[in-house]
């Protein structure tokens, strides 16, 4: 249990780390916002990948699930940063 918890943090710290760096401009959102949203992308693209067919027979890394992880966490962090609004955003 413990080690699922820890895996799914990483995973989006990860996952959430690499949308940012996709995603143009400056984003101003927090390390636990960007593992939560990296998390939830993960979650899924993985079961969207399934969903749709995917299987994995070789049993190795699953690269699919997580490049379709990043791109719902770069659409995840888009639409938080869409309602926040864009926080120190200088306006004139």
């Amino acid at each position: 249990m413990i080690g699922t918890l820890i895996g799914a943090i990483v995973v989006g710290l990860i996952v959430g780390a690499l949308a940012r760096l996709v995603m143009p401009g400056k984003q101003n959102i927090g390390m636990i916002m960007t593992i939560v949203l990296g998390a939830i992308g993960s979650f899924l693209g993985t079961w969207v990948s399934y969903k749709l067919g995917y299987s994995n027979q070789n049993g190795g890394f699953k690269i699919i699930p997580f490049l379709v992880g990043i791109v719902f966490a770069v659409i995840l962090i888009a639409g938080y940063l869409g309602i926040t609004g864009r926080r120190g955003a200088k306006t004139r």
